[in-house]
């Protein structure tokens, strides 16, 4: 459209006197006959094709759709179309296209990797615009308060500060990622790997052209809307449903659990998929789905769920997993004995006995709660039926666990399901599970049409997945020396009315509750249990962030009772090559936990003598103030534990000198598209620039496994490097030249060793062509070399793990006990750092969703189903943060590379914690931290001087 063209745009509203209409967007003229009362994010989106401007929550609570009225930043989901009558409306596209103050934001998004999954990248730069235009040269706290209003789950925000700081400032901007031991800059790199290159994907995002789940649904598409339950636990009965189809004009058909033709169950794991489709006869949390209405727009959004026929019997309901224990507790599922899904348990040596000879031992109790995911795209996709076939648009993590899900579902054969991922706006877990797919796919499939779905808000909070809440009795020891002796934990985790990933967090929990530590007495416990709340399933860390925060929080104590430094304690204590694990595995050269700790001892020590000055100025000046550093580490096994975990990349290059990766590893904002390129490149042998990338799809694409549990660096780099290698010697015995170092690739010419005295070249247009449009082609997959563990937990769970360390110095008002955040190093062990830029993003982004679940973060069930009663960290709350990659690199990775997704915020809480204990004193152990959980256990502790 260009701004000479008048838009005419028909609107429908039921309740609004319909109104004559216009004003500007991006420069154009639109004239509007119609409701005054809709959502200008509506009117931009369905009616102008605007899909830019995203929608997060419709309450303007995430800032996703912000835009420009009249040069100020609004929520267009707050805006009614009224109030932008005769005034001016700009989105990112449109000043990306006018403004030069947008281009300049847009290209240093881009070089300081401030956008990942890029969801919030249009309102972040929109708000930015309007700040630049008033103050070019902005100062910290200006950005802060320019754009609080935005939310952001994957960047930390750091990168957003900078990029808007350093966005019209011609200056050399120096990075904040800091070399530590064995992280010397890496200059051997022939084309890629170590090179910050930016993301593959990241021009489409700062553009506002990335298309995720909610942008992709066909105009005709009909819109599916479910029927949830009200209650946590309760039996129902549903009326005639045929009745009210007929009753209602513009509503195609009723779906329960009736229509399904295949298996009305769910799940990730195999022997534990439990989750109706349709809840029959009972659900068991609330916001479980019953039946699903399908129709068109106006009739969907318009329908009173209060007409829908369904008889509700409230029942009790079990929330508290203790209770749900109890031998006369009922059962959620009749297979289960006192409701426990499953049990963990790792084992060596005799952790009584040690903690019984030990010199000094603690033990405390630790509780945390359900932590929501939060990302600010919610559930969203489409369904079309394509003859006997079944396609699938939209957010997934892992579309061929998604495709075999929906094979048994719908019973048809995998081959007849199509997954197409979209752009996903965040997922940290969650987006493995099912949602929206068996809905608009039984539904497409009955009515031959498209069919479209998207959560709201409350939707999205009410039934999808969560952090398991946990309960934590752990008990450690130590000798004379300060060295371990002995540690006993026992663990319960709620993993909400279905499995979900329950028996991955019951099983993994043990294996990592040691920390990153050498403890020759050990013995692990934990429990999964059902009870009616939400599912619990993945996230970030799969239980090992709770149990670091119980472990390294009882390391702080041993070493305060040892008299010791607690870094000195970490040092003196942490896991070396070629020393035992819990599981009884060995590294020959890969631990790289020393090493991280080591990076953090300047800023330590440092640390600790500002924060002994800081408190002795507050206590001369009668200041509330105090402040405080801690200490924390962590590690975590990369792939399934104990499982198969194999990915497969195929590549080809074609006639015309055109190379295409197909790579099907999901890319949430952590750059799998860029990194697994980069390795291919290195590995191939030419300039990332000339591949041309065919992402996820599952016709398209093999099987990359799912994007979770830290994998997609390791496992999929391997693959897409084996990949390389074989392609590399198939084009060796096509050119006689078994060895070549160089290779280019012109137009249709293939050459090798252009420089050399065994140069070769072919030409590939007279090389016969496969029935997949090659004319070279490989396939190859990499499974991690792990091994099944015994009754006792020894074995080999993980091929590699990563490692981490960080530091918090923060402050404490003890008379409110409030907290503000100081600052943040974090030294992660990255194997090698493929491309550093993504290792800084990760790990600035893991760090924030650390100090949520420190100091903020607890989903309620029934209560906190939106995201102004759910607090999660803003663009305020975020300090700076030191990044120290370190580089201890592993035999089994691509180029020495290890998983990083994960470590990243399993130390951030547990060192909050340490520095909060620190500055005034307070143990918290039950979290989140909030200022009265503080002041309650100052008081409690004599208060502080």
């Amino acid at each position: 459209m260009t701004p000479s063209e008048t838009t005419m745009v028909e609107q429908t509203d039921s309740i609004a006197v319909p109104q004559s209409l216009q004003f500007q967007c991006n420069g154009e003229r639109v004239e509007l006959q119609g409701a005054s009362t809709q959502r200008l994010s509506s009117v931009l989106r369905e009616q102008l094709g605007q899909y830019d401007v995203k929608i997060g929550c419709n309450a303007g609570d995430c800032g996703a759709c912000t835009v420009l009225l009249d040069g100020e930043p609004v929520c267009a989901c707050l805006t009614a179309i009224g109030q932008v009558n005769g005034r001016k409306v700009e989105t990112v596209q449109g000043l990306g296209a006018s403004d030069s103050v947008m281009r300049l934001l847009q290209e240093s998004f881009l070089s300081k990797g401030a956008a990942q999954c890029g969801i919030c990248t249009p309102g972040m730069l929109v708000s930015a615009v309007s700040l630049l235009r008033e103050k070019p040269v902005p100062t910290e706290q200006e950005v802060k308060n320019a754009l609080g209003g935005v939310l952001c789950r994957c960047t930390g925000y750091r990168k957003i500060i900078d990029a808007v700081m350093c966005a019209t400032q011609p200056i050399e901007h120096v990075d904040s990622v800091q070399e530590g031991r064995g992280g010397q800059a890496r200059q051997e790199a022939l084309y890629s790997v170590g090179v910050p290159l930016l993301k593959l994907d990241g021009q489409a995002k700062v553009e506002g052209t990335d298309r995720f789940g909610d942008d992709v649904a066909p105009p005709d598409a009909r819109v599916c809307r479910l029927i949830r339950s009200p209650f946590h636990h309760a039996s129902f009965t549903l009326g005639d449903l045929g009745q009210f189809v007929s009753q209602h004009d513009g509503i195609d058909c009723v779906l329960s659990a009736a229509d399904i033709p295949g298996i009305n169950l769910f799940g990730v794991i195999p022997p534990f998929i439990d989750q109706p489709v349709f809840a029959e006869q009972r659900t068991r949390f609330k916001g479980e789905a019953i039946a699903a209405v399908i129709g068109e727009v106006s009739c969907i959004e318009s329908l009173d769920l209060q007409e829908f026929p369904v008889s509700w019997h409230e029942e009790a309901a079990m929330l508290d997993p203790l209770a749900a224990m109890q031998e006369d507790a009922p059962q959620l599922h009749s297979q289960t004995t006192r409701n426990v899904l499953c049990e963990g348990l790792v084992q060596c040596g005799d952790a009584n006995a040690a903690l019984e000879r030990s010199y000094k031992r603690v033990k405390g109790t630790f509780t945390t709660g359900f932590i929501e995911h939060a990302y600010i795209e919610p559930e969203a996709g489409f369904a079309r039926r394509v003859g006997d076939s079944i396609e699938i648009h939209g957010c997934t993590q892992a579309p061929y666990m998604n495709r075999d899900s929906l094979a048994q579902i719908m019973a048809l054969d995998e081959g007849c399901i199509r997954i197409v991922p979209t752009s996903v706006g965040g997922g940290f877990g969650s987006k493995l599970d099912l949602s929206y797919q068996p809905y608009v796919a039984l539904a497409a499939w009955k009515l031959g049409q498209p069919v479209r779905m998207t959560f709201s808000r409350q939707e999205s909070m009410q039934a999808s997945t969560k952090r398991h809440p946990s309960r934590l009795e752990v008990e450690i020891g130590v000798d004379n020396q300060g060295r371990l002796c002995g540690f006993r934990f026992d663990g319960i985790f709620n993993t909400g009315a279905y499995a979900s990933w329950g028996p991955t967090v019951a099983n993994r929990v043990p294996v990592h509750a040691s920390g990153p530590y050498y403890i020759a007495d050990y013995r692990a416990h934990t429990y999964g249990v059902y009870t009616h709340c939400a599912p619990a399933g993945a996230f970030r860390g799969f239980g090992v962030p709770q149990a670091a925060i119980a472990q390294e929080s009882l390391f702080d104590e041993l070493a305060l009772a040892m008299g010791m430094d607690r870094l000195k304690f970490r040092v003196l204590n942490a896991l070396d090559n070629k020393q035992r694990t819990v599981t009884g595995q060995e590294f020959s050269s890969s631990v790289g936990i020393g090493e991280c700790l080591q990076a953090l001892d300047t800023p330590w020590r440092e640390g600790l003598a500002d924060a002994e000055a800081f408190n002795k100025h507050a206590v001369g000046q009668g200041s509330p103030l105090r402040r405080g550093v801690g200490i924390a580490s962590g590690w975590y096994g990369c792939g399934n534990t104990s499982l198969p975990n194999p990915s497969t990349i195929k590549a080809g290059i074609r006639a015309d000198g055109k190379i295409c990766l197909h790579q099907g590893a999901v890319d949430l904002g952590q750059g799998s598209n860029t990194v697994i390129a980069q390795i291919f490149a290195e590995t191939l042998g030419i300039p990332i620039e000339t591949i041309e990338l065919v992402g996820a799809d599952s016709y398209l694409t093999p099987d990359a496994g799912k994007t979770s549990a830290s994998r997609q660096t390791f496992v999929s780099g391997n693959a897409a490097r084996l990949t390389a290698l074989a392609l590399r010697k198939q084009i060796a015995r096509q050119v006689n030249c078994p060895v070549f170092q160089q290779l280019h690739i012109q137009g249709d010419t293939l050459s090798v060793n252009s420089d050399e005295k065994d140069a070769a070249s072919i030409s590939l247009s007279e090389l016969p062509v496969n029935d997949q449009g090659y004319v070279l082609m490989a396939v190859e997959s990499y499974d991690p070399p792990t091994q099944p563990m015994d009754e006792n937990g020894q074995g080999i769970p993980y091929a590699q793990y990563g490692y981490a360390a960080q530091m918090v110095s923060l402050d404490v008002d003890i008379r409110l006990g409030t907290i503000r955040l100081h600052r943040i190093s974090a030294a992660h062990d990255v194997g090698r750092a493929i491309n550093p830029l993504l290792v800084e993003g990760q790990i600035h982004g893991g760090v924030a969703q650390g100090v949520g679940l420190a100091l903020m973060e607890e989903f309620i069930p029934g209560r906190t189903e939106n995201l102004h009663d759910y607090l999660v960290p803003t663009i305020g709350d975020i300090p700076a943060i030191d990044t120290f990659i370190v580089e201890v690199e592993d035999e089994h990775g691509p180029y020495g590379a290890k998983g990083l997704g994960e470590h990243v915020l399993i130390p951030t809480a547990p060192a909050i914690l340490n520095a909060i204990a620190h500055a005034s004193g307070a143990r918290i152990r039950d979290l989140p931290a909030t200022p009265e959980k503080v002041l309650n256990a100052i008081n409690a502790n004599g208060g502080s001087d």
